[in-house]
């Protein structure tokens, strides 16, 4: 039995909102660099198209990317045909999960912690986080920022899963 604890990674409007046309919906103070203080040195596991809009694996993590191409190659991540083969290809401790959209649905059911940037903010968006249940997660830790006229408002949010 591996030891392993699954945190999704992402920034969510009011309305579930992730993304459009393959590119994220806010730049927000603060926003990157946590989520690279939460995914370096763990495993990194996205979508294809998630990988393609970032268009390289971002450094000092292994990524590992699903897609539905078996031929799909590049030199700078692994390559998954399920995120139950993600899963197993990263192996025991933290991994975390960055997108997109389908990636979040596949994974929620099986995370241990979401590390959530809730935005006050509901963009027209053709992504979207999927919709948690709030019985099921605590939240233990939130950190807000006020809007100003360059972004919305947000807060850093960490849940996790009720146990038991």
């Amino acid at each position: 039995m591996t030891s392993r604890t699954l945190t999704l990674v992402a920034a969510v409007g009011r309305n579930g909102a992730l993304g459009r046309e393959g590119a994220l919906l806010w730049r927000l103070p603060g926003d990157l660099p946590r989520f690279k203080a939460l995914t370096e040195g763990r495993p990194l596991v996205m979508g294809r198209k998630t990988y393609e809009s970032i268009g390289r694996a971002l450094p000092g993590r292994r990524t590992i990317v699903i897609t539905r191409d078996p031929g799909w190659s590049v030199a700078d991540a692994e390559s998954a045909s399920s995120l139950e083969e993600a899963l197993a290809l990263a192996g025991e401790g933290e991994v975390c999960c960055g997108g997109g959209g389908e990636i979040y649905a596949l994974a929620l059911p099986l995370a241990d912690r979401l590390e959530l940037t809730e935005v006050d903010d509901a963009p027209e968006a053709d992504t979207w986080f999927p919709e948690v249940d709030r019985e099921q997660w605590r939240e233990v830790r939130r950190e807000q920022v006020a809007g100003t006229d360059a972004h919305p408002g947000f807060a850093f949010v960490t849940y996790d899963r009720v146990r038991g």
